[in-house]
């Protein structure tokens, strides 16, 4: 009886891990779809509150990290167990930098409602909705224990670059035209590149997924579609 209540507690703590994590991760994709919601609806007083949500999901990391050490300690875990502490260690601070740049997003929100808007706007939105469709994803990767699941969102993210890249282009084209959306355009060009950012890092969680249920690593070299680096947009025929 004393085995079999070892056996059930310990079973109860990597259950109340997973639950954490899948905690931290609804957060995040809250975060993100408010702070999207901020900007489209030019709504400053959401956004506040998206920034200050920002440390509920570090206070569960914390709990992670605390929670993950002491089974680490007490278990001594081997084979999958190990795999299953250690990954929900490194889901947790990708949780958390998911939910750091949504935190930007909705601070980028709040000085966009300064100034007046603009067309390329329509498209944050889309890209918003993509990421948080991959988030969501992989969370149910996560909690089903399902690597192919989690390989099909790691393979979503060159989609997310390629509109990256799209509104990139969109964004400075815009600007060479009139001079007077530069502002506004600039915070529009953070604000996508901090949900591509996002797009990366659950990227990131579906690769320790995939090794967290078979044990190996992707083989394959993961997919980008950013070139912003190398892009080269020309002014527009008759400008100076």
């Amino acid at each position: 009886m004393a085995t079999d209540h070892i056996v059930r507690a310990y079973d109860e703590e990597l259950s109340r891990l997973a639950n954490i994590i899948a905690q931290m991760g609804g957060l995040a994709e809250t975060q993100l779809a408010a702070a999207i919601q901020a900007v489209v609806q030019r709504d400053s007083e959401l956004a506040a509150r998206t920034v200050q949500d920002d440390v509920k999901v570090d206070r569960l990391e914390e709990e992670v990290d605390a929670f993950s050490v002491r089974l680490l300690a007490l278990r001594q875990p081997v084979a999958r167990d190990l795999r299953t502490i250690v990954t929900a260690l490194r889901i947790a601070a990708e949780l958390e930098r998911i939910a750091d740049y949504a935190k930007n997003v909705a601070k980028r929100a709040i000085a966009l409602n300064q100034v007046p808007a603009v067309r390329p706007v329509h498209a944050v939105p889309r890209m918003g909705a993509l990421v948080q469709a991959m988030i969501k994803d992989v969370l149910d990767a996560y909690i089903e224990h399902d690597a192919a699941k989690a390989r099909q969102v790691w393979q979503r993210d060159e989609e997310v670059d390629e509109m990256y890249n799209s509104l990139f282009r969109e964004l400075l084209t815009y600007m060479m035209e009139d001079a007077r959306s530069i502002t506004t355009c600039t915070h529009l060009l953070f604000i996508a590149k901090n949900i591509e950012r996002i797009g990366d890092h659950t990227t990131n969680v579906a690769e320790l997924i995939h090794y967290q249920v078979t044990g190996s690593r992707l083989s394959e070299a993961r997919p980008k579609g950013d070139n912003t680096s190398f892009a080269v947009v020309q002014p527009p025929k008759g400008s100076k």
